[in-house]
């Protein structure tokens, strides 16, 4: 049997999966990343550690019983997809922690740039908005911040990527500096239709170009494994950013195919095909994937905190024991008792995207205990969804009838219900959920022939369970006008009370 291992990078954790050619998961090996906040609004990652957990996991994964290393075809990466990260091209050490996607640091630098009218230009040729979530000004603060940082740009060893480049870096034992269209057109530096780093935007960033990776199809040769890392000298043959990686898995290889992926945060992404989209609503245009130099497009919504806000509920407010208990407590209340959540922690993204936002907890009462406030918390990921669903279908001009799902918080059946009963659309749960690095060795296996097209993945896919709307026009529209309600309130925050 061959098999595909890909790399799963994410932001709570690092896991590596071995697939076969039906799909099927052979082996597993997760190990949780440590997260680093070190102001409010900060949040960063040690590189080390991530690659640490990386090369720990490979090895694991490869060490099992009945898995025969020769067999393995191909690596794959897939990441969390801003998170910054700086190292030295000499010594391949990290010169400062990984800004975070969810990071908020830049959001001064990103005023900046909106007050001199940029933001038209920069969605425009890069398909995004000006927002600190992407990677372009995470670089431009390591430059200005971290002496180690300006000093190695000085000298020509400055290398500057995201998780996926660094990744590929150290995979190959530092032989290879290269990232692919998917992660590059998340950073505010390339041209997505030209598929290029746009010069005049690194120009406005202050980011030097010599930094940057090479920008490569998402599914090719990045170059070979050094065994002395992980044991294996097996060809990188893709690498894809996590949310596009899940859209490829879920087989949404369609114009107008549409998956949300509910992870830390909460991604919606729509097929769009051969041709970059214009977005009115909020949302962004991004690559999918290349092969052959041949790109497809998707439009995204993307939501800061979905999965994390039940983390929050077990980690900090502790009224939940494991995230999986949530199910149980949301279905032992009839509703939320008027308690609506607005999980802004970081700001809104789409399609509202207000960094200033702050998250609220509205309606409480005498009444309120903690079943109520975990069912609120798992409406206000299908909530956020739903936002990203309307704003979609504005945008084409086409009801989406269906979405597929996938991600941990998916195995929730009552947010899946929720989110079809307030979204009015069927959501479809595959029985492997995790598509990440699904898609991810789907992109590798098809670049060294495993499969032949993308025809012979179609049959990979299979339901677990469908959930049909059940919930009344009426009652569905006095919701959302509700959350419409709370949202406003918390974009309010900063006007209200200056911060």
């Amino acid at each position: 049997m061959r098999t595909v291992l890909a790399i799963d990078a994410g932001t709570t954790s690092i896991r590596a999966m071995l697939f076969g050619t039906g799909g099927e998961v052979l082996a597993v090996s997760q190990r949780p990343l440590r997260q680093i906040y070190p102001e409010p609004g900060m949040v960063e990652h040690d590189p080390s550690e991530i690659w640490v957990l990386c090369r720990e996991t490979v090895r694991d994964v490869l060490s099992r019983p009945g898995v025969e290393p020769s067999s393995c075809a191909a690596f794959a990466v897939t990441n969390q997809r801003e998170t910054a990260v700086a190292w030295d091209r000499d010594t391949g050490s990290p010169l400062c922690n990984a800004i975070v996607w969810q990071d908020r640091r830049t959001s001064g630098f990103c005023d900046g740039l909106s007050s001199k009218g940029l933001d038209g230009e920069i969605y425009r040729r890069t398909g995004l908005h000006v927002d600190p979530y992407f990677s372009g000004t995470k670089f431009r603060w390591m430059l200005d911040h971290v002496p180690a940082v300006r000093e190695r740009a000085a000298s020509g060893r400055l290398a500057l990527g995201t998780v996926d480049s660094w990744i590929v870096w150290k995979l190959t034992g530092g032989r290879v500096h290269a990232t692919d269209h998917s992660n590059a057109s998340r950073t505010m530096l390339m041209d997505i239709r030209a598929l290029e780093w746009d010069p005049d935007f690194a120009e406005i960033l202050g980011v030097p170009m010599d930094a940057l990776p090479e920008i490569r199809p998402t599914g090719c040769l990045f170059g070979t494994t050094d065994p002395a890392e992980v044991g294996v000298s097996v060809p990188i043959a893709g690498s894809i950013g996590d949310q596009q990686a899940a859209l490829f898995g879920q087989q949404c290889t369609s114009d107008g195919d549409v998956k949300v992926t509910f992870g830390t945060g909460g991604f919606m992404l729509m097929n769009a095909g051969a041709m970059a989209p214009v977005s009115s609503n909020g949302l962004l245009t991004t690559v999918a994937w290349t092969h052959g130099g041949r790109p497809v497009y998707a439009v995204e919504g993307s939501v800061y905190i979905a999965g994390a806000a039940i983390q929050w509920l077990r980690d900090e407010l502790q009224i939940v024991e494991a995230s999986a208990e949530t199910e149980r407590m949301a279905t032992s209340v009839q509703d939320t008792g008027g308690c609506t959540l607005v999980p802004a922690f970081t700001g809104l993204g789409a399609p509202h995207w207000d960094p200033g936002a702050r998250g609220m907890i509205m309606g409480l009462t005498r009444g309120t205990n903690r079943n109520h406030l975990a069912r609120a918390a798992l409406e206000s990921i299908a909530f956020q969804a739903c936002d990203v669903v309307r704003a979609m279908s504005s945008d084409t001009g086409k009801r989406v009838a269906e979405v597929k799902v996938d991600g941990g918080a998916s195995a929730n059946g009552f947010l899946c219900q929720f989110m079809a009963d307030i979204s009015g659309t069927r959501v479809l749960r595959p029985k492997v959920i995790e598509s990440t690095a699904l898609g991810a060795a789907y992109q590798a296996g098809l670049t060294v022939g495993l499969w032949s097209s993308e025809d012979d993945l179609r049959g990979n896919w299979v339901l677990d369970r469908e959930f049909v709307p059940s919930m009344s026009e009426d009652e569905r529209l006095r919701r959302l006008d509700s959350w419409s309600k709370a949202v406003e309130c918390a974009k309010a925050w900063s006007r209200i009370c200056g911060d």
